[in-house]
């Protein structure tokens, strides 16, 4: 299928202008001539690479070229820097550039990844995946190295995340839908209920919780269930938040929020719990995270982690890596294996609600996009553009099963005392 060419100069009503000057000289019109073939050849091979989607591409001197008659969406670029770097790396400069403007699509965002990741061919694996390496290594995961990476995230300002997130728990992880029309609320309430089923929670026992968020879960189990919590975190903005709400609702004599790393939890528990933490971890830190698992849970404890995943290893999404998640990583069950054999620890089920993430960010895109006004009060317009391709492509992500959600439960090897249905994990006594 080959690649055709038009030229309009007609955007969502912006006008392009084709006219760059009049060149002085037959040399400067034979460079300006090799320039834009250049770009033409550029453009029609980056279209063919990625699949022939039904999209367009619109130049900053008008040309338009296509693959398909029947066009779907439309990508004006906006200079001829713009077009070399997204030939250079379409994964990160795409963000970059739609942030900034110097890419303006026609057309409904959510549809357009959809498309795009329809076309393409996964995450980067392969040299793909070595080349993305190269050109944007991965932050470390250090006790420093997570300090920063969670600053840059998490301690944007709470009023931030009020706006576009549950207004029960405060919960920035993948709800639970059972039920058609439930709203992202109830979701919310409906994933912890989940957690505490799996986890078979009983009044009187200790939970530590690695990666605490706003403390929604540390306080629910405690109201809920009658456990006793500890939370470890290392955003500041968030502790100082949950210790509050705790205080509020009377629950501080049953939960307690630590700013600290989870490398450096404390005691023993009968409960080990981690919920969208595992993601910040780090790929050569799970052996770490095994052994204070090992260390902290009692010998027939329980333990749940629930984590943005893969069906198989590669790498994130550079600009996400960069400018939204820096330091994060979504393994593999195989990948994740490592926190539990060297440790004896016994995975007792898995379970895979990736749709489920999908509606729950269809939901916050949704809520973002109606406070978007608020959002460029606090912020600009290019954090706006840069949040809500951020929304929209992890939406498009797990709908397309390019990221998958796991809720691993495991236990000792030895604990006998494991249920012997899943009959527990429905029981709406709650």
């Amino acid at each position: 299928m080959g690649v055709h060419e038009s030229t309009h100069d007609d955007m969502e009503g912006m006008s392009v202008n084709t006219n760059h000057g009049v060149a002085s000289g037959s040399q400067k019109i034979r460079r300006s001539s090799k320039s834009n073939k250049l770009d033409h050849w550029i453009v029609k091979k980056m279209i063919s690479m990625i699949g022939n989607p039904p999209f367009c591409f619109q130049l900053w001197d008008g040309r338009e070229f296509s693959a398909r008659d029947e066009i779907t969406h439309k990508i004006f670029l906006a200079d001829r820097a713009a077009l070399w770097l997204l030939a250079y790396d379409p994964e990160f400069y795409f963000g970059e550039l739609y942030s900034t403007r110097r890419i303006i699509l026609q057309g409904d965002l959510v549809e357009f990844l959809d498309s795009a990741y329809r076309h393409s061919h996964g995450p980067g694996t392969g040299w793909a995946g070595v080349l993305q390496f190269l050109r944007h290594p991965p932050r470390m995961n250090s006790l420093s190295g997570s300090q920063k990476n969670i600053h840059h995230h998490y301690n944007i300002g709470n009023p931030f995340y009020n706006l576009w997130l549950d207004t029960e728990a405060t919960q920035y992880t993948c709800g639970y839908y059972p039920e058609q029309g439930m709203t992202l609320e109830q979701a919310q309430v409906a994933k912890l209920h989940h957690l505490a089923r799996k986890l078979r929670l009983q009044p009187g026992q200790t939970v530590v919780e690695a990666g605490c968020g706003w403390g929604g879960l540390a306080r629910f189990f405690a109201k809920h269930y009658g456990v006793n919590v500890k939370a470890y975190n290392i955003s500041h903005e968030q502790v100082v938040f949950a210790t509050q709400k705790a205080r509020e609702m009377g629950l501080q004599d049953q939960v307690e929020y630590i700013e600290d790393d989870y490398r450096n939890i404390d005691g023993t528990f009968d409960v080990f719990v981690s919920v969208g933490m595992l993601e910040h971890v780090g790929r050569k830190q799970y052996k770490t995270l095994g052994a204070v698992v090992d260390r902290c849970l009692r010998e027939e404890g329980m333990g749940l982690i629930h984590t943005i995943g893969r069906n198989k290893p590669g790498l994130m999404n550079a600009w996400i890596e960069k400018r939204i998640f820096p330091g994060a990583y979504p393994p593999s069950l195989k990948e994740m294996m490592d926190i539990f054999e060297p440790n004896h620890l016994s995975v007792l089920d898995v379970e895979n609600i990736r749709l489920h993430y999908a509606k729950t960010l269809a939901h916050w895109l949704d809520r973002f996009n109606a406070n978007e006004d608020k959002v460029k009060e606090m912020f600009d317009d290019n954090f706006v553009r840069a949040w809500r391709l951020y929304l929209a492509g992890s939406l498009s992500a797990f709908t397309a099963a390019h990221l998958q959600l796991f809720q691993v439960v495991f236990s000792r090897e030895h604990n006998n005392t494991i249920p012997w249905s899943r009959s527990h994990l429905y029981d709406q006594s709650h």
